[in-house]
């Protein structure tokens, strides 16, 4: 016994030894980076993803799902702050928006978790990892970089509306900035996917899945950016006791015309393209009778579509912190005026934030994706801060 016990431990202490020295060679070896962008991930303490809503479709045997939205899930290591943040992208973009910027910068995702918020970011149904279902959802629509370039980067300075000579924010240097072979706007381009073509389809979708995914999380925070812009209207309509705050960045306006790229009407209940509850109540948006100003709130700016008096009013949005976001050099500019000023007519206090008149200049339509994106970021969780109990 003690002969064989002696064996024992001298493998077992010579199989240490080489553990060891295997170990001390791998301490010796350099690291390698990898070739990518990356950025440091010590504040997350979890992340996963799940999907929310979806309706069964198609005849016996031929079924599949259509409708459900991906959430990625991000929970800070040390969680400060009571609500969630839930992301909603705009037109033709994915939830990579919140992950990154095209030129390998820390995205907001990553800063909010930092500041201790819980994240959710979503791919809007029948968009990048929400399944698209052909002869189900309608006709998708793709971007050329020529309308991209024209409406979001510093190209953009050429741009019909007046304030587009004031971006300065796009990311990436050199003469041929923002457009097809700077390699910035390519990897920003990359990341541009098919979406729906129609508002209506794209809403009817959404304010379904969101509401699932409300029903399922709890109380929020919602974050949407243009065309996402009435989803902050239409899901606390449909749960207003689960929005507990509402950061509409740039949203899809004015009520109810477009401008700049088209002058063709649009969102037929003043904010929205689909029903929301008005009081009294409206079952057609004809009801909603609508007057023009004469003369716009400022130079440079839309003359505002409002409701003629009395106003009907939204009384499921009445009494959540909201604040519209614009950017000085954004087309927006031009008309988000007309959106905080039918919200305040229809009962719903809101604040409009001028990028500039908080001493942060020169960005356009993608805020969070340019030069001074965590700036911007630290603004809005100031904004929550200060606003949302």
């Amino acid at each position: 016994m003690h002969l064989f016990t002696k064996s024992i431990s001298r493998r077992a202490a010579s199989g240490l030894v080489a553990a060891l020295g295997l170990l001390a060679g791998c301490a010796q070896q350099p690291v390698r980076d990898v070739p990518v962008p990356t950025t440091d991930q010590s504040a997350l303490g979890r992340r996963g993803y799940f999907y929310a809503g979806g309706t069964w479709v198609g005849e016996p045997g031929k079924s599949t799902l259509s409708g459900a939205m991906f959430v990625e899930v991000l929970v800070p290591k040390r969680t400060t702050h009571p609500w969630p943040l839930v992301f909603f992208h705009g037109a033709a973009q994915t939830a990579t928006n919140w992950l990154g910027t095209p030129d390998g910068r820390k995205g907001w995702a990553d800063y909010f978790i930092e500041q201790g918020y819980v994240v959710y970011m979503v791919d809007q149904p029948a968009r990048g990892r929400s399944q698209y279902v052909p002869k189900v959802n309608g006709e998708q629509v793709n971007y050329s970089a020529e309308v991209e370039e024209f409406q979001f980067t510093n190209v953009a300075e050429k741009g019909t509306w007046p304030q587009a000579k004031l971006h300065t924010q796009w990311p990436g240097e050199g003469p041929g900035k923002g457009k097809r072979g700077d390699p910035v706007f390519e990897a920003f381009y990359q990341t541009q996917v098919a979406s729906l073509s129609s508002n209506v389809e794209t809403q009817q979708l959404v304010q379904k899945a969101s509401v699932a995914l409300l029903d399922r999380i709890g109380p929020a925070i919602i974050i949407t950016h243009s065309q996402a812009g009435p989803f902050s209207w239409l899901l606390p309509d449909a749960r207003p006791k689960l929005v507990k705050g509402i950061i509409a960045l740039e949203p899809s306006g004015p009520p109810f015309q477009n401008t700049i790229t088209s002058t063709a009407k649009a969102r037929a209940w003043g904010v929205a393209d689909i029903p929301l509850t008005y009081a009294p109540a409206v079952t057609d948006p004809a009801q909603i009778a609508t007057v023009q100003q004469a003369l716009p709130d400022a130079p440079d700016t839309f003359r505002c579509i409002l409701q003629a008096e009395p106003a009907r009013q939204l009384p499921n949005l009445a009494g959540i912190p909201t604040v519209i976001v614009t950017s000085p050099a954004s087309y927006h500019a031009v008309y988000d005026n007309c959106t905080s000023k039918y919200l305040t007519q229809a009962g719903v206090k809101n604040e409009l934030l001028y990028l500039d008149q908080k001493g942060i200049h020169g960005n356009g339509h993608m805020m969070m994706l340019e030069k001074n994106n965590l700036e911007i970021a630290a603004l809005l969780d100031r904004w929550i801060v200060g606003n949302v109990k």
